[in-house]
């Protein structure tokens, strides 16, 4: 007989060695609520009977009630590193200006071209009763620590950009994973019907290295993928029609479109693609007001204009994008993501 080994096992290694980890939990939960025909409380709008589709976004609940509504994910895509904000390393500094391309042989194309190793040109000290490590490259976040949680455990070991990106957003080195947002969005729907669940506000100066590939659905439906919204002129090129008509005629047009679409719906079961299709359309049409509404900031103060920095040369841009995430988050929206 062969003894078991009696380690034991933590938190972490049994989401990193059941089911794939985090998400392969989260997944098996939540396929098993679909495929076993299970019902969740349904949005009151829906009826408590109303089953739950594939292409649904109306709200889920939780395992346990959040204090968390929504999220805003600021991606600062070329920032600076963690070694200049909020992770101070004694040993670079101890070793600072020695060679060590021999310790990145294994994992760079030409490791002889790589200078010695560099240590941060900030200074770090502890901040707030949490004693959290800040530099004075952040002297004004350095004075809100104790309302922030830094995670300092994660790191990664692929010295390349696009993977990067791909491990950042959906935890794998490869395309074809969910990524956080579709995730988020996949679980526990939208609050606002007229309004995308997962909502990207890009960057003006161009898309990431991996392009739209950093806000992808993977294998959930495509309905769980981000929205782009452009952070400057339309928000989603043609949402609006170049004429404009009467209300009354639109409305009817729709109500047209809609039947021929369930009829064309009908007569084809089992094709999840045209729920995507059509989820997208009706979406689209909501999205004429509501959108255009979301991200006009002419609505806003110039007090929060000046708080967000908008209008001031090295902050407008982001600034911006901060100002419509908020007021995304005010109507529903449940991930943002800015670039």
């Amino acid at each position: 007989m062969t003894d078991m080994p009696s380690t034991p096992i933590n938190r972490r290694n049994f989401f990193h060695r059941v089911s794939d980890g985090l998400q392969g939990a989260a997944l098996a939960y939540l396929a098993t609520q679909e495929l076993t025909g299970r019902q969740t409380i349904q949005a009151a709008d829906h009826g408590p009977s109303a089953p739950r589709r594939i292409y649904d976004l109306r709200p889920q609940p939780p395992h346990f009630e959040p204090q968390a509504k929504a999220v805003i994910q600021l991606f600062m895509n070329g920032g600076p590193s963690q070694v200049d904000l909020f992770d101070p390393k004694p040993m670079l500094d101890k070793h600072h200006g020695e060679p060590y391309f021999d310790k990145i042989a294994e994992d760079v194309s030409s490791p002889e071209s790589a200078g010695g190793l560099l240590r941060s040109p900030f200074k770090f000290k502890q901040h707030g009763d949490s004693g959290t490590w800040v530099s004075d490259a952040l002297p004004h976040i350095a004075e809100h620590v104790d309302d922030i949680a830094v995670v300092r455990s994660m790191f990664n070991n692929h010295p390349n950009h696009e993977p990067a990106l791909f491990k950042i957003h959906s935890g794998r080195l490869l395309p074809g994973r969910p990524a956080i947002g579709a995730w988020v969005t996949y679980g526990l729907g939208n609050i606002n019907q007229n309004l995308p669940a997962y909502v990207v506000l890009d960057d003006p100066l161009g898309l990431p290295v991996n392009t739209v590939q950093s806000w992808q659905s993977g294998f959930l439906p495509p309905v769980y993928q981000g929205t782009r919204l452009r952070a400057t002129g339309s928000p989603i090129l043609n949402l609006k029609p170049s004429e404009e008509e009467p209300s009354e005629i639109v409305q009817l047009q729709r109500n047209l479109l809609r039947q021929l679409d369930q009829l064309h719906r009908g007569q084809r079961p089992g094709r999840l693609e045209l729920d995507a299709r059509i989820n997208s359309y009706e979406l689209a049409a909501r999205m004429q007001l509501k959108a255009t509404e979301a991200l006009d900031l002419n609505q806003e103060t110039q007090q929060t204009l000046d708080a967000y920095g908008v209008g001031k040369k090295t902050t407008d841009s982001y600034a911006r994008r901060c100002l419509m995430a908020r007021r995304l988050v005010e109507r529903g929206v449940r991930y943002i993501q800015l670039f």
